[in-house]
């Protein structure tokens, strides 16, 4: 059976692509840090529930070795890699100007460095079975990468989706402007989407599922938009 990583799959989008993959017929290596690890154990057995295949890798994706390693086990345990998906992300809820040298560049460690290593590894992995595979990232709604080596690439672009990192965003705008809880969530919806409603986790799961699978074996290098109808292309 198709093996895949998701890494920040412990909750919010993450989760619900690991699920959703599992309800494709593929084994599942979910991954997410430490402190996440009650929360990695319960996806797990969601996964194993619906008669998948799950390992929980604790790792951090900006720490090169910590890659290396969750791609060895998940082929030791799983037999191989056929998916990656590069999800794991922070945000500092701040505006620039007020944003440290520290946050940003553990924003940067995270999000620039983590999603390169994920694509390094998960690369190398899948040119030594011969085979091709699939390399997913986490993007926002801008953003395009090359691909080879018969590996297809592509980055899914989500607007706002109701998780704990959008609750975060909210809150601190929030606290600037003296709205409600939840409000400016509401106010970002209703004037910029077309569709005029909240997206979810497996909304975004969706379009990775088609990504991961054959349908979409004609893709490459794209930045697929999936934000309810924000930016038009």
């Amino acid at each position: 059976m198709p093996v895949a990583i998701v890494t920040g799959s412990s909750r919010g989008i993450g989760r619900a692509i690991a699920l959703q993959l599992a309800d494709d017929g593929m084994d599942i290596a979910i991954n997410d840090i430490e402190q996440q690890s009650a929360s990695m154990e319960s996806v797990k057995a969601e996964v194993e529930k619906k008669g998948r295949r799950a390992i929980v890798v604790v790792a951090d994706v900006s720490v090169e070795e910590d890659v290396k390693r969750l791609v060895d086990t998940t082929v030791e345990q799983l037999g191989e890699l056929n998916v990656m998906v590069s999800n794991a992300g922070i945000i500092v809820t701040k505006r620039l100007f007020e944003v440290s040298v520290a946050e940003w560049d553990k924003v940067q460690q995270v999000n620039v460095r983590g999603m390169f290593l994920c694509y390094r590894e998960a690369g190398r992995q899948m040119i030594a079975q011969g085979k091709g595979g699939k390399i997913i990232g986490a993007a926002s709604i801008a953003a395009f990468r090359p691909s080879m080596e018969l590996m297809l690439m592509a980055t899914y672009c989500p607007g706002p989706v109701s998780t704990d990192m959008w609750d975060a965003i909210d809150a601190s705008v929030a606290a600037r402007t003296g709205l409600a809880k939840g409000e400016a969530f509401e106010r970002s919806i209703q004037s910029r989407s077309a569709m005029k409603k909240a997206q979810t986790p497996e909304d975004i799961a969706n379009m990775v599922s088609f990504l991961a699978s054959d349908k979409a074996r004609m893709i490459t290098g794209q930045s697929m938009i999936v934000d309810g109808g924000i930016v038009f292309s």
